[in-house]
């Protein structure tokens, strides 16, 4: 593992500290980009405008005319966290500015499969709707779009996904990433992207003369929802992005939140007054997940969407106890992958540069949990497979890969289907993150294919594991009230939280429930508490001094709130 500290542009953070940012923001906003305090700015009047993405304005007029119709929509839902809250949002959103009948449809992840297929349309039409909406999904669905215009229903696409070589014909596209579209921001999640298009549903209802500018809904009460779907979805925090996570944090804060959000906040025992993106990302986001990974999402979508507290609390605990269960099966799941892996490859002999894994018990509905794992563990990109239950498609695999900086996951798939055709039955997905589905027969084929990809692109420093700081943490700021203040700020994917990164002396450690390593640590010339959570594996006790890269946490305990380190690797 390699420690590396972060290019700080000196002017840069300089001129944001005159500006009036704190010193350490300023140094960290620097290292991440921001060149001026205009880019802070997170009031809801510097959103980018709804006018300027491609299709906004025409779906408005779609969306208008249907409700002046009284015409019945259909929102065609993602089984994660981001489709449930577009979801959420649609329909609440879409009853506000008068929609009289909104239902919802979510596919099943293991009988549907992803996205708007043919089969989900028909059962949108029998459901008696006139517009199909999708949310999250929609933008590789040419057959779907096809069959649903086909069977006389208009189609709205919502989404954020890169599209294909062929668009769907459907009757307008919302998508900052459609040809064509201008939109700053590419990073939108597809709750993003539906809360914009309800903006300019607003605007186009305004100018019909339909609602009046002084009585029209605040459509900021649905920030919450956005902001959760857009940290849970693991998007780029753009500025535009972390202004919808920071104005859905600030109602949070508040108070003002749907009730499901405030039960969510209860079960998984966090503090909405101190919200943060971290409790989006690992406290709410995997339990609205879970609903999708091993049961309905609907269960999700219906938290998010009742006014009833009572109500919210008894599906919070329901969805609680299905993420209790689903970090079970991925428990077991990644103590048998890592099994697998010790079996299959000799540790004395030259490491694969790529993983796959494989077993009949696996569950497809955790692949790519247990996926990340592995390859957060043993940085090389990862594969991890289980039998498909879908009826028809016995005898094959599907499966989900993570990957390291430097490896194009995506392009690698494409690779190994050209190489061996017939291998891949299906593939999608990014740079990160990828999909595919092949037949149990193929699995070594696709195994040595990946592998082969795997040695021609990586070299030794790409292997290497390093972790980016923001260099020493100056010793003026080892304080609980810059925990507090750093907790304050919107932080995540591509805008990656304070980490900081020197040579420390370990005093002591020790095991603490068998798998987290605590330690005493003396920090320039002051004591301070370290975690590091999930490493049962002692430091050499040689080495006194060692090289650690860390975030900042307060600690409670008795009452006491006290700073402490909060481990991320060691250069060892």
């Amino acid at each position: 593992m390699k420690i590396v500290t972060r290019d700080v542009p000196p002017r840069t953070a300089w001129a944001l500290e005159q500006a009036g940012v704190h010193p350490l923001l300023a140094r960290l906003y620097a290292a991440r980009g921001v060149r001026d305090r205009e880019e802070l700015d997170d009031t809801l009047a510097r959103l980018l405008p709804p006018a300027t993405l491609k299709g906004a304005t025409e779906a408005a007029t779609l969306l208008a005319d249907a409700i002046q119709r009284d015409h019945k929509l259909c929102i065609v839902a993602d089984y994660d966290c981001d489709g449930a809250t577009a979801c959420a949002v649609g329909i609440r959103g879409l009853r506000m500015l008068g929609a009289r009948h909104v239902h919802y449809l979510v596919p099943d992840r293991v009988v549907d499969g992803y996205g708007l297929t043919p089969p989900i349309s028909r059962r949108v039409k029998d459901s008696g709707a006139d517009l199909l909406i999708t949310v999250d999904n929609g933008i590789a669905s040419v057959d779907g779009v096809a069959l649903a215009r086909e069977l006389g229903m208009q189609v709205l696409v919502t989404d954020h996904h890169l599209p294909g070589a062929e668009l769907p014909q459907a009757d307008v596209i919302v998508n900052p990433n459609q040809p064509g579209c201008t939109f700053e921001s590419k990073h939108m999640a597809g709750v993003g992207v539906m809360f914009y298009v309800l903006l300019a549903l607003r605007a186009e209802l305004r100018a019909r003369g339909v609602l009046d500018p002084a009585t029209q809904p605040k459509l900021d009460a649905l920030l919450p929802l956005v902001a959760l779907g857009t940290v849970a979805d693991v998007v780029k925090l753009d500025a535009n992005n972390r202004r919808l996570v920071a104005q859905g944090l600030k109602r949070i804060r508040a108070q003002s939140m749907p009730e499901g959000l405030r039960a969510l906040f209860q079960i998984a025992s966090r503090d909405p007054t101190r919200a943060s993106a971290f409790d989006f990302g690992f406290a709410l986001g995997p339990r609205i997940n879970a609903a999708g990974r091993l049961a309905d999402m609907t269960l999700g979508i219906e938290l998010l969407l009742t006014d009833d507290a009572s109500r919210a609390d008894e599906l919070a605990r329901l969805l609680d106890g299905i993420n209790r269960e689903r970090r079970e099966i991925e428990g077991d799941m990644r103590a048998q992958a890592m099994d697998i892996v010790e079996q299959l490859y000799d540790p004395e002999k030259e490491a694969p540069s790529a993983l796959c894994v494989y077993d009949p018990d696996f569950h497809e509905g955790v692949v790519g949990i247990v996926a990340a794992r592995l390859k957060d563990k043993l940085h090389r990109p990862s594969f991890v497979f289980a039998a498909s239950r879908a009826p028809g498609h016995e005898g094959e695999l599907k499966g989900s890969g993570r990957s390291i900086p430097g490896f194009h996951l995506r392009d690698a798939l494409d690779l190994v289907s050209k190489r061996h055709p017939g291998v891949l039955l299906r593939f999608g997905g990014h740079a990160m993150a990828a999909g595919c589905t092949i037949a149990q027969s193929h699995f070594e084929v696709f195994e040595r294919a990946l592998d082969e990809v795997a040695r021609e692109w990586l070299d030794a420093a790409t292997l290497t594991r390093r972790i980016e700081t923001d260099g020493a943490l100056p010793p003026e700021y080892r304080r609980t009230d810059i925990v507090d203040a750093l907790a304050r700020e919107v932080w995540g994917q591509g805008f990656a939280p304070p980490t900081f990164g020197e040579e420390v002396e370990v005093l002591s450690q020790r095991l603490v429930a068998e798998k987290h390593l605590a330690l005493k640590l003396r920090h320039q010339g002051q004591p301070v508490d370290g975690i590091w959570f999930g490493r049962a594996e002692p430091l050499p006790p040689a080495r006194k001094r060692v090289k650690l890269a860390f975030r900042l946490e307060a600690d409670e305990w008795q009452g006491v709130r006290r700073l402490r380190f909060l481990i991320e690797g060691a250069e060892l």
